[in-house]
C-alpha cells in the first residue's frame, strides 16, 4: 500500500502492552522491556503498511468478525482492519485463551 492505514490502539491493548513492559521491566530489567515493547510497536507499524498481513483467527466467530492476529515476540497482536484504520484490541500472551478473551470483551 502506498499511503498507511491509521492505526487504533484500543485502551485493553495501550493496558496490556504498559503491563508487559512492567513486567519485562521487573523480571529482567529495563533493555528486556524496551526490546519487548519496541518490538511489538514495529510489529503494530508494519501492519499499517502491510494490514492483512496476519491471517485470521482460527476461532470461526471471531474469523467471520474480521479479526486477525500478528505474532511479536512472544504476544499476540489481535486486530481488525476497518475501513482505512486498522484497531488494536488486544495484546495477548501467545498461550493466552483469545478466543474467550475476545468472546468475554465483544460479543456480551
Amino acid at each position: 500500500m502506498d499511503n498507511p492505514v491509521k492505526l487504533e490502539i484500543l485502551l485493553p491493548a495501550q493496558a496490556e502492552l504498559e503491563e508487559i513492559a512492567r513486567v519485562h521491566m521487573a523480571l529482567s530489567g529495563p533493555q528486556s522491556a524496551r526490546s519487548v515493547t519496541n518490538e511489538i510497536l514495529s510489529a503494530m507499524k508494519q501492519l499499517q503498511q502491510f494490514p492483512l498481513s496476519g491471517p485470521p483467527l482460527r476461532d470461526a466467530q471471531l474469523s467471520a468478525g474480521g479479526y486477525r492476529s500478528i505474532l511479536a515476540h512472544k504476544y499476540l497482536i489481535i486486530y481488525r482492519l476497518l475501513g482505512d484504520t486498522i484497531v488494536i484490541y488486544h495484546i495477548a500472551h501467545g498461550a493466552t485463551d483469545y478466543p474467550k478473551l475476545l468472546n468475554t470483551t465483544f460479543f456480551q
